[in-house]
This record gives C-alpha cells, structure tokens and sequence, in this order.
C-alpha cells in the first residue's frame, strides 16, 4: 500500500538580501528535520520529493539521507510566485498573504493567482501519487502549498482549509495515492509524530 506523507519545512534563515526561494533551513529547522527523520526510520520510506526552493530541498535532504531514499524535486511543489514584489517584510507581509487566499481569482500585487497556484501543486501531487511505490513517500514543501492542497482535498474553498498547528513550519498530513485523498484531516507538529494516533497504526501496517 503506497501512502503520501506531505511535510510543511520547518524554521528558515530569514535574509532579505537574498532572494526568498533561496533561504536555507535555520539551525533551528534542521534540528527539528533531524529528529522527525529519526522517528521515521522505522518506516519504509521508498522516495522524498521537494520543491526547488533551498528551504525544501535542505529538509528533504537531511530526510534522504537517514532513510536511504532518492531525494527528487519537482519545482511545482513550490510555493506561489511572489518575485513580483520580491522581500516584504512582517506584518505587511502577512496582510498579502491574507489577501492571497482571501481573493483566490486575483494576482495580488502580481503574485501568482491562488486559484492557479492551487491547480499546478495539485498536478505536481497527483503525478507523485501515480508514480509512488509501495511504502511511503515524503513530500517537502511548503506551508502555503499545504493549504491549497488541502482546500481542494477537502472540497472547500481557498481560505476554509484546516490549518496546521505550528505557525513555524514543520507540520504534516498523511494522503491517500489511488485517487490522491485525505487520509487525515489534521494536520500535526512533526515533534509531535510519535503521540499521533496514526503513528501506532502505521507501525503495525508497515504501510
């Protein structure tokens, strides 16, 4: 049985002179990476996928290589365009972001559309489910790449999704691959894997 576990990178280096696809994982991030490669170990993991984006290649890096598994990026697992405006610092940037998926139709500020975002990361997810092995394969991404996918899992609209525990990053979600599903509809920490009901299940199952 092939299942998709879909991880949201934890804490980056916030740099504004550098261009945001290219921040790297902070040392905070890859310890939070490395501990949750630990847990799944005990698991067959038969493939970890990234975006292209540093941050996402830098955590399924560090996954690939405790699990002895191919690390693949597919760059439409990245997250919405936003070299329009490049840099925005907090809180500004949070309040673009709110208009993003407040306003799924438009190009905020010339920001790749919601709606066309949400259809490349779900083209990109559902070729990774067809091509999945048996056994589990780990996607690295990105936390607003997390929403859109969810929203259109879960038949919502952009914006009613169900949200990720961790402000931070480092959250994931467990999907089914034929069709591509939900198997959950709660996201988890991943410092938290091991007090997941899902965590037991998955052990005995061996997926």
């Amino acid at each position: 049985m092939a299942k998709l576990l879909f991880v949201s990178h934890p804490e980056v280096v916030i740099d504004p002179d550098i261009p945001v696809p290219r921040w790297p994982l902070s040392a905070r991030g890859r310890a939070r990476m490395e501990a949750f490669a630990e847990v799944l170990v005990s698991l067959p993991v038969c493939a970890v996928w990234s975006s292209n984006e540093q941050k996402a290649m830098d955590g399924a890096a560090i996954l690939a290589a405790r699990l002895g598994a191919p690390h693949r990026v597919d760059s439409a697992l990245g997250e919405n365009d936003r070299s329009a405006t490049g840099y925005i610092a907090p809180p500004e940037f949070w309040e673009v972001v709110a208009e993003f998926f407040a306003h799924p139709e438009v190009s905020v500020r010339g920001w790749e559309r919601a709606r066309d975002a949400q259809s490349r990361i779900l083209g990109a997810m559902e070729r990774i489910a067809r091509q999945a092995q048996p056994g589990l394969s780990v996607v690295v991404s990105h936390g607003g790449v997390g929403q859109l996918l969810t929203a259109v899992l879960q038949g919502v609209a952009i914006g009613a999704e169900a949200k990720a525990p961790n402000p931070s990053g480092g959250n994931y979600l467990l999907l089914e691959t034929m069709p591509l599903a939900l198997f959950s509809t709660t996201w988890r920490d991943i410092d938290e894997i091991e007090a997941d009901p899902l965590w037991a299940d998955l052990r005995r199952a061996s997926l």
